[in-house]
Parts: structure tokens; C-alpha cells; sequence
């Protein structure tokens, strides 16, 4: 029975995938697929493996053969999963598989920003440090996260990781209702009430129409001046140029952004053209360390072969 894996670039060179060969004999894969590619390698396939490549309606409804789509990722909205239901496809995602790697990452950027190490580098490399009449320079502000707010805004599998490890930290914790909603219970606060108390904003939520741009000109301006927003979830979820006006403004400190709204952001984005060292951008790698992009095939696999002993695992359809 065929198989491919459209997009193995998107997982990196260093997986192992001998148990997903054991599983798929004739799984072929495929460094990167072209829109105008993916008719061609999908039309006779029976298992079809992707991160991000788009499977629609149209697609779908040419190819008799397909019985079994699985992806890399969480999110399913590169899938017409209604499409998949008629054409009696299954869809399977993977899940809990990146959480320590997220964590960390926040927590990365988190201790740059607060601890002023980008900043004290650059001073040392350009020797203010040989310069200086003391033994140590306290010119950049150093904080420590321990007397620091953090607020969750998506308390899924990803921002309970990030919940855990502030808790390490002796952060304080709290958590958003549902933007729009009012807590239903002391376990939430509402979202303007975050957006106040919170020294730290951490992003988790998915985005749908009721989150997009949720963060936006009003919300930096509900935020501490001295805060900090790290998005490591969606870029539709905040208003590029806004933030990029907020950290200019100083409405608020810093940010550090894993994903825009537009990947490969080829047509640029205002986060991009910012030159102030108050933040950071990193191509969406949160999520990728080696042992997460390995779990991410393990479960794929997993997902597979409960396929094939006819038992539903992560199934979406």
C-alpha cells in the first residue's frame, strides 16, 4: 500500500523513522511538496503523511485510494475534515509531544529579557566592562521571576507545561477565561483582569475568528509598562504592527515572538523591520527540539499502526 510523507523538511534531517518503514514498506518520502505537486504524489496512496501541506475537498475527492491521513502537528486546519468524513478518510494529529520544548523556550526567552543578557554581551563585546571603574556593570535592569506575575492566556497540554515550570520559578500563576467571557470559577481570572496584573503573558490559545488580532493597540495599552508578551502559538493572535508600536512606545517592555501571522514571512511583517533590542523573533522553533521532533514521529507512528489494528488513536475523523 503506498504511502508519503509530503513534507519531511518541516521535521529535520536527524529523526529516526526505521519503525515507521517497518509499519509502511512503500512509504516514500519527500523533502518538500509543491501545491502543484500534491495531486501527483497522493493520487494512488493509501497513508498520506504531513505537517503543513494543505489537503482540500478537491483533492480529497480525487483520490479513491486514501484511507488514512496523518499529521505532525496539533493544529488540523490545513485538512477539509469534512471533506475527509464523506470521502471516508481517517485524520489523526499528535499530541503532548513538544510541551517541555515549548516550556523551555518560553523560559529562554524569559530569563534573556529579564536578566538583560543580549544586552550585557553586547556591552562586554564592546568593551564597557574592561572600561568600567567596578568590578561588575549594573547598567541594564536584571529581575528576578520569582517576584513576577505570569499570566496564561490557552491553559491546554502547552500552557499547563509553562504553568509547572513558572511554579519552579516561584512565579505566580494566574489564568484567563475565555476572552469575552467572565470566570466561572477562582481557578480563572477575566481577560482584561490579566491583562493587568500580569507581569509575564504567555500565549497557549489556538486561534479561531474570536482570537484573532486579540491582541491588539487597546489590550498593550490595559498592559504594565513594564511587561512582557511571548507568543509562541499563533501570529494571527496578536497585531504585528501594533506590538511593534507598543514596544517603540515602551506601552510595554519587551516580547518575544516565535510566529507570525504569514510562515515564511515573505512579503515581511513589522516585527521583523523593528530595530529595538527589547525584542525577540525566532523563526517558529519553540516547539523543535530533537526530542519533541522525535516524539512527533513516534506518535505519528503509534498513530499508524493503531490504524492498522483497527483501533482509533488521535483520531479527528
Amino acid at each position: 500500500m503506498k504511502a508519503v510523507f509530503l513534507d519531511w523538511a518541516t521535521m529535520g534531517p536527524d529523526l529516526d523513522i526505521s519503525a515507521m518503514r517497518t509499519a509502511l514498506p512503500e512509504l516514500e518520502v519527500f523533502h518538500a511538496t509543491a501545491d502543484e505537486e500534491v495531486f501527483e504524489r497522493i493520487s494512488d496512496a493509501v497513508y498520506v503523511l504531513a505537517n503543513k501541506i494543505r489537503l482540500t475537498d478537491e483533492l480529497l475527492e480525487k483520490c479513491a485510494e486514501l484511507r488514512f491521513i496523518g499529521l505532525t502537528a496539533t493544529g488540523t486546519d490545513n485538512v477539509d475534515l469534512e471533506a475527509a468524513k464523506r470521502h471516508g478518510v481517517a485524520v489523526c494529529n499528535i499530541r503532548a509531544y513538544c510541551t517541555r520544548s515549548v516550556a523551555e523556550h518560553v523560559f529562554a526567552c524569559l530569563l534573556n529579557l529579564t536578566h538583560s543578557l543580549e544586552n550585557y554581551v553586547a556591552d562586554v563585546r564592546a568593551g564597557e566592562w574592561q572600561r568600567s571603574e567596578d568590578f561588575c556593570m549594573l547598567t541594564h535592569p536584571v529581575r528576578e521571576l520569582s517576584s513576577m506575575t505570569l499570566g496564561i492566556v490557552g491553559f491546554g497540554e502547552l500552557g499547563r507545561g509553562v504553568a509547572k515550570l513558572a511554579g519552579a520559578f516561584g512565579m505566580n500563576v494566574i489564568v484567563s477565561a475565555r476572552p469575552g467571557t467572565e470566570p466561572e470559577d477562582d481557578s480563572r481570572v477575566s481577560f482584561d483582569e490579566l491583562l493587568v496584573r500580569s507581569d509575564v503573558i504567555s500565549l497557549h490559545c489556538p486561534l479561531v475568528p474570536e482570537t484573532r488580532r486579540l491582541f491588539g493597540a487597546p489590550e498593550f495599552a490595559r498592559m504594565k509598562s513594564d511587561s512582557i508578551l511571548i507568543n509562541t502559538a499563533r501570529g494571527g493572535l496578536v497585531d504585528s504592527a501594533a506590538l511593534a508600536e507598543a514596544l517603540r512606545r515602551r506601552d510595554i517592555a519587551a516580547a518575544a515572538i516565535d510566529v507570525l501571522p504569514k510562515e515564511p514571512p515573505v512579503r515581511g511583517d513589522p516585527l521583523l523591520d523593528y530595530e529595538g533590542k527589547n525584542l525577540i523573533v525566532t523563526p517558529h522553533v519553540a516547539w523543535a527540539t530533537h526530542e519533541a521532533r522525535q516524539a512527533a514521529i513516534d506518535e505519528l507512528t503509534a498513530n499508524i499502526v493503531a490504524f492498522q489494528d483497527g483501533r482509533e488513536r488521535n483520531r479527528i475523523v
